[in-house]
């Protein structure tokens, strides 16, 4: 079964208790956790410093979450952000595209090889990842 992939952001969500996102984000992981969630080798690297680089408590605290960090980086994830950084260098060079970092295209491309990506920033992917499906946090209230 491919897992959802779950944004950085997401997982800062839930680590930090986030005022505005973190039921949000913690509600929707626990509803999609049956389907499987894992986070991309990109994501485990942002990670670090909210965990003071302990790859271990990061590990603790993934495995806590029930979210995987041993998905594997494939040649068609390194096709699909080959082709999405293309399209975004273009773009930048035609019409002064906002400045993203090239994170958001590994993880992008990392989940639409995958199930989809959950995140609240539908809008740094989207652009690339036109068919990308995702899972977005909503807060109630």
């Amino acid at each position: 079964m491919m897992p959802w992939i779950v944004d950085t952001c997401v997982v800062l969500d839930v680590l930090e208790k986030d005022p505005l996102f973190g039921v949000a984000s913690a509600t929707l992981l626990q509803r999609l956790l049956p389907q499987g969630l894992a986070v991309s080798p990109v994501t485990m690297v942002e990670l670090s410093a909210a965990f003071n680089g302990e790859l271990l408590e990061q590990k603790r605290f993934l495995d806590e979450a029930g979210i995987g960090y041993g998905e594997a980086w494939t040649a068609e994830d390194t096709e699909s952000a080959h082709s999405a950084w293309d399209i975004y260098v273009r773009l930048k060079r035609a019409r002064g595209t906002p400045r993203r970092p090239i994170a958001d295209i590994l993880i992008g491309a990392f989940a639409g090889n995958r199930q989809g990506l959950v995140t609240r920033n539908a809008a740094d992917f989207q652009p690339w990842f036109p068919k990308l499906k995702l899972r977005i946090p909503v807060i109630e209230g």
